[in-house]
């Protein structure tokens, strides 16, 4: 029986990932990795889960700034981003250093510190967080810092529009806490919650937003490193939406598309075609095109559908998937055999414009 936990959202938007596995460098970092912007790192004690979820007006943030590991925890190195700290972050708390000890240690043989802002969790819902003297000094711009941490998770941002920026995300996501979501869906609600602010105070071409999700129980991910939820918006005019639009398409969440049954006359013309072609009702010798329900796109007419495409040599995984392609693949089997005039005078009535 399928686990029904294995929902995995495996989703790389915007990133490619070349000959070697490294992640692709926008042109747009130009050498130093400046990310100046607002992120949240968190445990779900019950699941196990670790991750990260960050917005930035840079391009690409989910390329450098979070950091995650299996049963081990999270990181987020922001500012004046220094990528290694991910790494040896996860590394130190792997060999039981708390996070408050093995930030100490990073950040003390670092030259460059005063320009970092970096948060780690633990499993126990430890954390610490490092900002650089650096990231302080242009308050009366309109530029504010600040971080906040709770018993499971650590907020922190720079260059935003207020530190009100941080409260949000932190009450977003502690208001969540024992509803019973995945951890992936409550961190994107968070960071929805500071954006709706302002979040990240500066104004660019490029905006970029990430989810990052570790799972530790067995089955819970197809992948080596045990990421669930990877998605990279790497540039968006609303890059933390469509973070919550991929989740929401891709863990097929009720509400992330219209649903309706589809009827009208042109189910008509198609089983009409099908039915001239006997994939639709062979065994009657004409339509009857009066019945209720006959404009329906029911599974009969989709099953049809099904087993044409399937006879011209095409693969789908949309059941009953009509397009244009199907559209003219009918007809012109319909003129191979001799059919296409006769069909056309069927339909005539049912085409007609009527003012």
């Amino acid at each position: 029986m399928t686990n029904p936990n294995r929902w995995i959202a495996l989703v790389v938007a915007a990133l490619l990932l070349p000959i070697g596995g490294q992640a692709q460098e926008p042109v747009a970092w130009d050498g130093a990795l400046e990310f100046h912007t607002f992120s949240i790192i968190a445990i779900d004690p019950g699941t196990g889960e670790s991750g990260v979820a960050v917005t930035t007006r840079r391009p690409c943030v989910g390329n450098a700034v979070p950091w995650v590991r299996p049963g081990v925890g999270a990181v987020a190195t922001q500012g004046g981003t220094r990528i290694e700290y991910g790494g040896d972050l996860l590394d130190l708390l792997e060999q039981g250093v708390a996070p408050q000890a093995a930030l100490g240690r990073v950040v003390a043989a670092d030259e460059g510190r005063e320009r970092r802002q970096v948060a780690v969790i633990d499993m126990q819902g430890r954390t610490a967080q490092w900002t650089g003297s650096g990231q302080y000094g242009a308050e009366e711009r309109g530029d504010w810092v600040a971080e906040r941490t709770g018993p499971t998770f650590a907020v922190q941002g720079n260059s935003l529009v207020s530190t009100e920026v941080v409260d949000r995300v932190a009450e977003s996501f502690r208001a969540s806490e024992g509803s019973r979501r995945h951890l992936a869906d409550r961190l994107i609600e968070a960071l929805q919650a500071g954006q709706r602010l302002g979040g990240d105070g500066r104004h660019g071409d490029s905006q970029s937003a990430a989810v990052l999700v570790a799972d530790p129980r067995p089955g819970m991910s197809r992948r080596p490193d045990g990421v669930t939820v990877d998605i990279n918006v790497c540039e968006h005019a609303e890059p933390v939406a469509e973070v919550r639009r991929i989740y929401d398409a891709v863990s097929e969440t009720l509400g992330f598309r219209v649903l309706r049954q589809f009827a009208g006359q042109d189910v008509v013309q198609l089983k009409v075609m099908l039915h001239a072609l006997g994939y639709f009702q062979p065994e009657a010798s004409e339509l009857s095109l009066e019945e209720p329900g006959s404009d329906v796109y029911g599974p009969e007419a989709m099953d049809a559908v099904d087993r044409f495409r399937a006879d011209q040599g095409w693969q789908t995984a949309v059941a009953g998937f009509v397009d244009d392609r199907t559209v003219e693949r009918l007809w012109a089997r319909l003129d191979e055999l001799g059919k296409a005039a006769e069909v056309r005078t069927l339909l005539l009535e049912l085409a007609r414009v009527r003012r």
